[in-house]
């Protein structure tokens, strides 16, 4: 996979322009297997957070940045069976109580798919946890990610 990136007098990346997939994974792929990819930022309580979101198959990578482009705490969380609740792992650094692991938890509730979520998110503000999810959230009901209500799974 290759991306291209435009990067500011320091290095850091501002933004994906484009990202292609290899012309021989791309043919084993179906329509609804395709990988899509959207990166996006957003102004809370003037504090930058920066989002990415990568639509696999059956599954959802997003990241959360604040104001930096640390990777942060990386949680892993799925719906589980037979009790239709939805288990989290955390991958790296950070614990269950973590400011990510309830967003992916809500994540994996509102869209039925297993979520990797990386979260970078300052502890000590509870007000941008809500306003990072909520835009979060928001962008995955604009890319049809989010599942019928009728059908939720219990927290």
């Amino acid at each position: 996979m290759s991306t291209g990136k435009e990067t500011a007098g320091d290095g850091v990346s501002t933004g994906i322009n484009n990202i292609s997939i290899d012309p021989a994974i791309k043919s084993n792929l179906k329509v609804e297997e395709s990988v899509q990819v959207t990166c996006f930022s957003e102004v809370s309580d003037d504090l930058t957070l920066h989002f990415q979101i990568i639509r696999l198959p059956n599954q959802i990578y997003a990241w959360i940045g604040c104001n930096s482009a640390k990777f942060g705490h990386l949680y892993a969380a799925a719906p589980t069976r037979p009790n239709n609740t939805v288990s989290v792992a955390s991958l790296l650094a950070g614990a269950s109580d973590n400011t990510g692991s309830g967003i992916a938890r809500r994540i994996v509730i509102k869209t039925g798919l297993n979520v990797i979520l990386a979260c970078n998110i300052p502890k000590d503000n509870p007000m941008l946890e809500v306003n990072a999810e909520k835009r979060l959230v928001q962008k995955l009901i604009e890319l049809g990610y989010a599942k019928p209500k009728s059908k939720g799974l219990s927290s």
